[in-house]
């Protein structure tokens, strides 16, 4: 949610700021603004010069004047919190002297106490949001660095922040901050970068440091330091970003969502190479830092999620019980936070989040941490921080992920689970019998998901079929349970038709009762033990007069559709069975004319509760 991006060095700032708001489109905004400052004579102050718009970063640059110089700069993209989006509550913020500027990622809890003081004391607020106090503090503060002005400033506030902080008498530096909220500097030759995301940065350095809570830094275009809030320096050794420019890049698809789903077989193929062992038929995960005895004690394992990640947490589940024979399930972690669960010494806790920066799965972890629980991560980025807040866990590979909505993503970390189900289980009681047939099945993904990317012409056709529906209904049951909930979400994500997912054994307990020509339903009925029941169900909607589309390893003689994909063994089945859905969704989007890349009301990164 939200952007940061800021600049300081030789170069001209306000085309590098637009580029990097650029490539922080995806995680979803409504307003855009920058703020510049050319570097003035030692000892005198700089001006700061500003422009904000509401609505996307092509309003803002099309503000942005021709002469617009400078070398020191930040800007960001806003998500509507405190406020409706308007020019008036996009960032930056600056005080009444146009002498300090604030962009920030995040919500002050305590902001309407702080508003009411500062206004008893004479300001006069020019927005609504809660980041226009931290502007206030940080300009009424008597500090002499612009340091400890900000360090005094968020000793006052209570929430989540990341931040960035300019001031016209401090213009060869940039002050930023995080707590909660993601913070990265770019390290490059005599200019420093600072954004949210790296996708901001790596057109122009691929060596990073990224904060952690409770972390300062201030920087300078030939140098920069780390410290705590409480003033004490930190050590920050830059890393190297694995991905290259280009992966943030269409390459030649119309949208990034599309361009995603068709890179998924190669993306299984990376998160599966270099871990299968054949020899003892197991999987090699050296980073969960659980060895066989800690590995064997664990008596229950609890997955937290959120949204997409939820959904491959409760197949990530089903493949742990079946595979491992643990006791396995699956929760939001945006409702285990606050229900006081009971943290259990021989649980193992696996938090699930593709940037890793996820905010509500981020706060679990650390409540679990203070608990004393063990915590494992399944993330996508390198270096985030759920990787290193947890004990150890799996980097699932997919790569940059861009399009607001997960596709890649979810099938990588399913795939994971999978890897971290056969670990378990061989170091239990799987046979190695057994540990063949699963590897066999690993190993058939790529070509069998490339096969279902080759029918996407039929899909296509029938997502055209059904994109005139208000409303629909994804039923599965079992393994395949967790592919309609995620199937479901997809479809409502990007083409805002509103759609359920119910278990297919639930259908006589109350959603019968939907069940009309005019309400189509999306069944998932694989060729498992479970088929007749399934069938039993499409009897059942079929009796009523219903449209059913099937998701099938054969055709379905009472669906009036079917998409028939490959078959694998029973518990990858559910990998497979998602990835036609996906297609389904993304051509009923298209269909519908939708945003199909930035969906309205979402975020990429869900960064604030």
């Amino acid at each position: 949610m939200c952007g940061i991006v800021g600049y300081i060095g030789r170069r001209d700032v306000a085309p590098l700021l637009l580029e990097g708001l650029q490539r922080l489109e995806y995680r979803g905004y409504d307003s855009a603004g920058l703020v510049v400052t050319s570097k003035a004579a030692a000892g005198k102050p700089g001006t700061l010069k500003m422009v904000k718009a509401k609505g996307r970063v092509r309003e803002l640059e099309a503000r942005v004047p021709k002469r617009f110089a400078g070398t020191t700069g930040i800007a960001h993209t806003r998500w509507a919190t405190h406020g409706a989006p308007s020019d008036e509550n996009a960032h930056p913020h600056l005080d009444a002297d146009n002498k300090v500027a604030v962009v920030h990622n995040g919500i002050i809890d305590n902001a309407s106490e702080l508003r009411a003081k500062l206004v008893a004391d004479g300001i006069v607020f020019l927005s609504e949001t809660d980041t226009e106090v931290l502007v206030h503090l940080v300009a009424r503060s008597q500090a002499d660095t612009l340091e400890e002005k900000v360090r005094e400033a968020l000793r006052l506030v209570e929430g989540t922040y990341g931040i960035a902080v300019m001031h016209a008498d401090f213009n060869d530096r940039i002050v930023v901050a995080r707590n909660g909220s993601p913070v990265v500097l770019g390290i490059g030759e005599k200019e420093m970068f600072v954004a949210s995301d790296v996708a901001a940065l790596v057109t122009h350095t691929r060596q990073i440091v990224t904060l952690d809570d409770g972390e300062m830094a201030t920087l300078k275009a030939d140098d920069f330091r780390t410290y705590t809030t409480e003033g004490s320096t930190t050590t920050a050794t830059p890393t190297t970003v694995e991905w290259e420019a280009e992966s943030y890049d269409m390459g030649g698809h119309d949208t990034y969502m599309h361009k995603e789903i068709s890179e998924q077989a190669e993306a299984v193929d990376r998160v599966l190479r270099g871990r299968i062992d054949d020899r003892f038929s197991t999987v090699h995960l050296g980073g969960l830092n659980l060895d066989a005895r800690e590995a064997r004690g664990v008596r229950r394992i609890k997955i937290l999620g959120c949204g997409t990640s939820y959904h491959a947490g409760l197949i990530g589940a089903g493949l742990i019980e079946e595979l491992a024979r643990i006791p396995a399930d699956a929760e939001p972690a945006s409702e285990f936070r606050y229900r006081n669960p009971v943290v259990d010494p021989d649980t193992l806790y696996v938090a699930v989040s593709q940037s890793g920066e996820t905010y509500d799965v981020l706060a679990a972890v650390q409540e679990l941490k203070r608990k004393g629980a063990r915590v494992l991560g399944v993330v996508n980025v390198v270096g985030s921080a759920i990787a290193r807040e947890a004990d150890g866990g799996m980097y699932v590979h997919a790569g940059p992920e861009v399009c607001v909505v997960s596709t890649k993503c979810f099938t990588n970390t399913v795939v994971a689970f999978a890897l971290l189900a056969l670990h378990l289980g061989r170091i239990r009681d799987l046979s190695v019998a057994d540990g063949k047939r699963v590897i066999a099945g690993l190993r058939k993904l790529p070509e069998q998901i490339g096969r279902i990317l080759e029918t996407e012409a039929e899909i296509k056709k029938l997502a055209e079929v059904y994109a005139g529906a208000q409303s629909m209904m994804f039923i599965g049951r079992v393994r395949g349970y967790p592919v309609a909930l995620e199937a479901s979400l997809k479809l409502k994500e990007i083409s805002y038709i509103h759609a359920e997912a119910y278990p297919a054994s639930e259908l006589k307990h109350g959603p019968l009762a939907l069940i009309e020509p005019a309400l189509p339903t999306v069944a998932i009925v694989p060729d498992d033990d479970l088929l007749e029941k399934n069938r039993a169900a499409l009897e059942e909607i079929k009796a009523r007069s219903g449209r059913i589309l099937a998701i099938a390893h054969r055709e379905q003689e009472r669906a009036d559709h079917t998409i028939v994909v490959p078959k694998n063994e029973n518990e990858l089945d559910p990998i497979l069975m998602g990835i036609p859905l996906q297609l389904f969704a993304y051509h009923t989007a298209l269909a519908m004319g939708r945003d199909i890349d930035k969906p309205r009301n979402l975020a990429k990164s869900v960064t604030v509760e």
